[in-house]
C-alpha cells in the first residue's frame, strides 16, 4: 500500500481484520442501554449513484439488520459536500445522525475562510474505502490516450473541458498539476455528483474527467467512455491494459477515501459500538468484492486510524492548496 505524499500507509485492510475488535477482545463501551432506540440517518453530501453512495447504502442496509433498527441514507450534495457536513453538525450530537464523509471534508478546511465547522468538529468512525482515479474521455472523440491528450491541449489551449466536484476537489487538483506539468490549459466545469459528469462523457458534452473507479469502470467495461490511464502508482486489476498516469510519463499520483463519521461530542460509547459492529460488514466478503470489482480498495479500522488519516489527508493537501492559490471566502 502507498502513502499520501509519503505520510499516510495504509495497513487498515489487515488491521481491520487483527484490530482489537476481534469479537470477545474488546471491552463493552459505555452507551445508553436502548441505543439505537430509533432509526439511524447517514447523510452522504454527494449525489446517489456515485463513489460515496454506492458503499454506504450497502452497508447501511447490513448495519439496519445488524442493530435492528432503520439506517436510512440522505443525499444532500452541494457547496463541495459542506451541504451535508453541517446538516450533520447542526443535529444533536447522539449518535443518530452520521456523516459519510470524504477527504473533501477535512481539506475545505483549508479551501475556505468559512466552511461553516472546523476540524476539530469531526469524530471519526471508521474508514470504508481507498480508491486511485481513471482518467475518462468520450468513446468517439479524437483522444485515444494521455499523448492524444495533451497534443490536443497544447493546440487548442482552454478549448478542453474537465468535470470537477468543487475547487479543491482531487479533480481539480489533478487538473491543476497536469497543467502545471504540460505545460496546458483546461477549463472546468462543476458537477455535484461524479456520476453526474461521467453521464456528461458518455454523451459527449464533456472532454474529460477524473472518475472513481467505481463509477468510471462499469461505463469502461460497456465501452460507453473511454479509460486513457489512472492516477495511482500501480495499474488497476480491473484494467490491466490501461497505464497509469506516471507510465504515461505524466509525475501524477492521486487518490481519495471514503469513511464514516459523527460530530464532536458524540458520546464515545457510541463511537466505539458504531464501529465495532461496522467492522464486520467492512470485512466481509460481500463488500469487499463490490469494493474490489470496482477497482477500489477495502479499508476500515478504528477511529484513531482514520483520525491520522485525516491529519495526513490535511498536511499532504495543505502545501498544493497554497501553490495554486486556491484559498476562497
Amino acid at each position: 500500500m502507498r502513502a499520501l505524499n509519503g505520510k499516510w500507509i495504509l495497513r487498515t485492510v489487515c488491521l481491520g481484520a487483527a484490530s482489537l475488535w476481534v469479537a470477545g477482545l474488546s471491552p463493552k463501551p459505555a452507551i445508553a442501554a436502548d441505543y439505537p432506540s430509533r432509526p439511524i440517518k447517514i447523510i452522504v453530501g454527494f449525489t446517489a449513484g456515485g463513489p460515496t453512495d454506492i458503499p454506504v447504502r450497502y452497508v447501511a442496509n447490513k448495519l439496519s439488520a445488524e442493530i435492528g433498527q432503520p439506517v436510512i441514507v440522505e443525499n444532500k450534495p452541494g457547496a463541495a459536500s459542506m451541504l451535508a457536513i453541517r446538516e450533520m453538525l447542526s443535529q444533536p450530537r447522539d449518535g443518530y445522525t452520521i456523516l459519510s464523509c470524504t477527504y473533501f471534508d477535512p481539506v475545505n478546511t483549508l479551501l475556505y475562510a468559512h466552511p461553516g465547522y472546523e476540524l476539530s468538529d469531526i469524530a471519526p468512525i471508521t474508514l470504508m474505502a481507498r480508491y486511485d482515479y481513471g482518467v475518462v474521455v468520450p468513446p468517439k472523440g479524437p483522444i485515444k490516450n494521455v499523448a492524444d491528450l495533451l497534443k490536443f491541449a497544447k493546440a487548442n489551449p482552454g478549448k478542453l473541458n474537465y468535470g470537477h466536484l468543487g475547487i479543491g476537489s482531487t479533480q481539480n487538483l489533478i487538473a491543476k498539476q497536469l497543467e502545471s506539468a504540460a505545460n496546458i490549459s483546461l477549463t472546468g466545469v462543476p458537477y455535484k455528483g461524479a456520476a453526474d459528469a461521467v453521464q456528461d462523457i458518455m454523451a459527449g458534452r464533456l472532454d474529460l474527467f477524473f472518475g472513481p473507479p467505481i463509477v468510471v469502470m462499469p461505463q469502461f467495461k460497456a465501452g460507453r467512455v473511454r479509460l486513457i490511464a489512472t492516477t495511482g502508482m500501480e495499474r488497476l486489476s480491473s484494467a490491466p491494459d490501461v497505464p497509469t498516469l506516471m507510465q504515461s510519463g505524466v509525475h501524477i499520483d492521486a487518490f481519495g477515501w471514503i469513511g464514516l463519521c459523527a460530530g464532536k461530542g458524540t458520546p464515545k460509547g457510541v463511537v466505539d459500538m458504531l464501529n465495532a459492529k461496522l467492522q464486520p460488514i467492512l470485512n466481509s466478503p460481500g463488500y469487499q468484492q463490490l469494493i474490489e470489482r470496482s477497482g477500489s480498495v477495502p479499508v476500515s479500522g478504528t477511529p484513531e486510524q482514520m483520525e491520522s488519516v485525516i491529519d495526513d489527508t490535511v498536511n499532504g493537501i495543505k502545501p498544493m492548496i497554497e501553490k495554486y492559490k486556491l484559498r476562497l471566502n
